[in-house]
């Protein structure tokens, strides 16, 4: 059987194709996805550098989408659109999938509509509570929409709950099991101290405008708390710059800096006491999970608001605080922690009300779903 997965969400991505390989070993999977991270931007993706590695065929596939302001990328970007169809008719062509499973994103859609094309069963999964223009394209050439949580704008027959996939890392670290893929000695867990933790992190390809304002309250922040940093990888070389710090003397051996944590990253979110990041769906999810107390800081430009509305909803299940980027400053963020360190034990408390909302088994739910729409259940 040949499942050919596709979309820009990367992190539920890694949950089913972990999820298949346990049910099936010999199941054929091709992922297809961006090979860089950003318009304007020739850093390789996280899942082109990932994939391969775990034996995972990758594709990257070239095409545009549609913007909402025009910036320097815009023409350049329609333009790409038909270079993604043809590329997409090829690729389809060539591997012949049984099924196709999307994840979202701009990426997704030349596969799903000529998938459709071909008589291919398509599944659609939506990870976010506000469903995404191309999860929207998508669904009219789908025959099942697998939603995260219930009350997603998506109707009909072709809905089920599956919930949104939790990484096999987080899982076994959340029942105290060393996870299988850590390679010892990547990161030295705990610092040099008895300080709180924190994780900061911008998503799977990083946050430019979180990593300077970490860096500019950074010498204060050392003060009460050692500093996990995951920066992502991109133009700006933030992860370089950083990286000098982390072995200064000034840094008192409690800050650590990588582009990515990989294999270490699921001990280093259960060793971390808060976590500074953006208010992607699959982040809150795998914090949720963990009942991880979260300082959230939305992107302000999405479609629909959607990480201001995410956050917004984790919030109500105690799970998030909210610094709004318009009004934000090193300063702001450094007393915010500050403060919400001070308060810990009740913040965790609280955040322990979101596991609610997430269930566990969502990767199983999604890999059934897809197997049934392929007839092979």
């Amino acid at each position: 059987m040949k499942i050919l997965i596709t979309g820009a969400h990367f992190t539920p991505a890694i949950a089913v194709i972990e999820e298949f390989k346990k049910q099936d070993p010999l199941v054929e999977i091709v992922y297809v996805g961006r090979g860089t991270t950003q318009e304007g931007d020739k850093t390789k993706s996280i899942e082109s550098e990932v994939l391969p590695k775990l034996g995972v065929k990758f594709i990257s596939i070239i095409t545009g989408r549609l913007q909402r302001s025009f910036t320097l990328y815009t023409i350049p970007s329609l333009l790409k659109i038909p270079v993604g169809f043809a590329q997409g008719f090829f690729i389809i062509l060539k591997e012949k999938p049984d099924v196709i499973l999307s994840f979202g994103g701009y990426v997704a859609i030349p596969l799903v509509v000529i998938g459709w094309l071909f008589s291919i069963p398509i599944i659609v999964h939506e990870q976010t509570l506000v469903s995404g223009l191309a999860n929207k394209i998508s669904s009219f050439f789908a025959d099942k929409i697998a939603v995260s949580f219930e009350g997603n704008s998506f109707k009909g027959g072709k809905v089920v709950l599956t919930g949104n996939p939790i990484r096999e890392e987080i899982v076994q670290i959340s029942l105290g099991v060393q996870p299988a893929c850590r390679q010892a000695g990547l990161v030295h867990i705990g610092g040099v101290s008895k300080l709180p933790s924190i994780l900061v992190m911008g998503g799977n390809q990083g946050s430019h405008s979180i990593n300077l304002l970490i860096e500019a309250c950074l010498q204060k922040l050392l003060k009460i708390a050692h500093i996990y940093h995951q920066t992502g990888d991109s133009k700006y070389m933030d992860f370089e710059r950083l990286q000098r710090l982390e072995s200064s003397k000034p840094s008192g051996g409690n800050y650590t800096v990588r582009k990515w944590f990989g294999s270490d990253y699921a001990e280093v979110l259960q060793k971390a006491d808060l976590v500074i990041s953006r208010a992607g769906i699959n982040t809150l999810t795998e914090l949720a999970y963990l009942a991880k107390p979260a300082l959230v800081i939305p992107i302000p430009y999405l479609y629909q608001d959607e990480q201001v509305k995410n956050a917004k909803f984790f919030e109500k299940l105690g799970l998030t605080a909210i610094i709004n980027q318009s009004n934000l400053s090193s300063e702001s963020l450094f007393e915010k922690v500050k403060f919400m360190l001070k308060n810990i034990d009740s913040i965790k408390e609280k955040a322990k009300f979101a596991k609610s909302v997430v269930i566990y088994d969502a990767a199983k739910r999604l890999v059934l779903e897809t197997l049934l729409l392929a007839g092979r259940v």
